[in-house]
């Protein structure tokens, strides 16, 4: 699995298939510049979907880089959107004051069996 938070999301999900990750994790993906949607980031976000990865982004409630209702926007046509789980946490762009509730969905969603390489034959 690859991830990282802001910018580092944005180069793990460019650089996932690439690597040959089994998944994505993304802590506060930058849809795009604050106050500039037009310049739209999701195509990078929509790319490791789109090669059948899973994706997990965790999203600041008021996070001015695209809060999590426009990052379901975003996606919502996006080919395996399936594979996406978006979840909302209180705060910005910046790290959650809730770094638990971060923790736990970070540490669930990596735990699922989903992202378990396929048993060989």
């Amino acid at each position: 699995v690859v991830g990282g938070r802001s910018a580092g999301a944005r180069v793990a999900c460019r650089t996932a298939s690439d690597v040959g990750a089994d998944g994505v994790l993304c802590l506060a993906f930058p849809l795009h510049p604050p106050g500039k949607p037009e310049r739209s980031r999701a195509e990078e976000l929509r790319r490791p979907l789109a090669a059948g990865l899973p994706v997990l982004v965790v999203q600041g409630e008021r996070d001015a880089f695209g809060g999590p209702e426009e990052v379901a926007a975003a996606t919502a046509s996006a080919a395996g959107v399936d594979r996406l789980r978006l979840e909302p946490v209180p705060g910005s762009h910046s790290p959650s004051p809730d770094l638990a509730r971060v923790r736990e969905l970070s540490r669930d969603w990596l735990a699922d069996r989903r992202l378990s390489p396929s048993p060989p034959g």
